[in-house]
């Protein structure tokens, strides 16, 4: 009797280990712009964070093998849709990451929820994502544009810059940003005095500055981001609209865009970013290995790559404790129910309509004299907590959490 006994433990116990030994496969693309105006933002950065995060990832869970391809979208919502469609029904992949371009992630996690895979925004701002856009299948990782508006346009209000003026890149993620800033200035006594809309990756800003000149609004809102970002502040340079007592808001500005501009031409910005790569010791020493993954010592990881490897983390957390990839909504059931927590972005949570939370930093561009080495770009006014720093559940119209 005890001889079965004995039999029957250690063969549940083998079982068991078995178990735990399963391989679980996993396919990742790495949907990003890798040749225009936000590569820098994303790209091949991105691709980096990802292989850091699948490296650190196996390296504690060898049962899970990983493939990671990657993909230029070139900011089209057409080419992204045929990517992701290629990717999910031929290539078999499991979720698709990054995505800057508002356009393209908004066609993207449409697709993404019709064929029951993963989509994690990283590069993507448009808070419609998680409002009447959400789905089951998509998570909004970093940031989003109700979060960069109630930043930077909340801050600049309430400091005195309470007459705008937008440049707005003309599509999804411009409209959207714009929108948002404006409510938030008007919602504190600010007033918008006009816009005027530009082509996305626009090099001559010179006829849409003449307009914000024009309007005498004490802040020029940049409702744009990347290459667009840096060209209309050069030109602003150009056209004395700083020293002619005008204030640019970079509504949406990364550590690469500062990087460009050099801190002459950038210093005194305000803007908001949920990741900093100077910001404690362990973004430090992940942006070593993000330089030396990435080749490129000169250069320094944005908020959009660091979301990356934290997404990726979680999300194949998630995957492991449900032994499967396959059912995608299952599986950000998972990453829902389960707190977040990673190197980059500590503890956090991720809500119903699949908005991760998160702090925020309000920051403003130093100085060349204030900087201490390559890289020293901010200091921080302010911390937004996680629950302020992104709209209130009950704001967003999804239909995850209507009633």
């Amino acid at each position: 009797m005890k001889r079965t006994i004995g039999l029957t433990a250690l063969a549940v116990m083998l079982a068991c280990g078995t178990a735990s030994a399963q391989q679980v496969n996993v396919k990742i693309g790495v949907l990003s712009d890798m040749s225009s105006l936000y590569s820098d933002i994303g790209g091949a950065g991105s691709t980096a964070a990802a292989k850091l995060a699948i490296a650190d990832f196996t390296k504690a869970n060898p049962n899970v093998k990983v493939e990671l391809i990657s993909g230029d979208h070139q900011n089209k919502p057409d080419i992204g849709s045929q990517l992701a469609n290629q990717w999910y029904d031929v290539d078999k992949v499991d979720l698709i990451i990054d995505t800057p371009n508002s356009g393209v992630a908004l066609a993207v996690s449409q697709i993404t929820t019709t064929k029951n895979k993963i989509f994690i925004v990283s590069g993507a701002a448009a808070s419609d994502l998680t409002g009447p856009k959400c789905n089951a299948n998509t998570i909004h990782w970093t940031y989003d544009t109700w979060m960069l508006a109630n930043g930077t346009g909340k801050a600049l209000v309430k400091t005195g810059g309470d007459t705008w003026f937008f440049l707005t890149a003309d599509y999804a993620f411009g409209h959207a940003l714009e929108r948002d800033t404006a409510a938030a200035v008007e919602k504190n006594g600010g007033k918008v005095l006009g816009k005027v809309r530009h082509p996305l990756n626009t090099n001559d800003f010179s006829s849409f500055l003449l307009q914000a000149q024009a309007s005498k609004a004490k802040i020029i809102g940049l409702a744009n981001a990347g290459g667009d970002t840096i060209n209309a502040i050069k030109s602003g340079a150009e056209f004395g609209i700083v020293k002619g007592g005008q204030k640019f808001a970079g509504l949406l500005v990364f550590a690469s865009d500062v990087n460009a501009l050099g801190l002459a031409t950038a210093q005194g910005l305000t803007l908001t970013e949920t990741w900093y790569w100077d910001l404690n010791d362990a973004n430090r020493a992940w942006t070593k290995r993000w330089q030396a993954e990435r080749g490129a010592a000169g250069k320094f990881p944005t908020m959009v790559q660091a979301g990356v490897y934290s997404g990726i983390t979680h999300y194949l957390k998630a995957v492991v404790a449900l032994k499967s990839a396959a059912d995608g909504k299952a599986v950000v059931a998972q990453m829902k129910n389960t707190p977040t927590d990673d190197a980059l972005f500590g503890k956090g949570t991720i809500r119903a309509d699949g908005r991760k939370l998160h702090p925020a930093y309000l920051l403003e561009v130093k100085a060349p004299s204030e900087s201490k080495y390559p890289g020293d770009f901010y200091k921080v006014r302010a911390t937004i907590p996680a629950d302020e720093a992104f709209r209130p559940l009950k704001e967003g119209n999804c239909p995850l959490v209507s009633g």
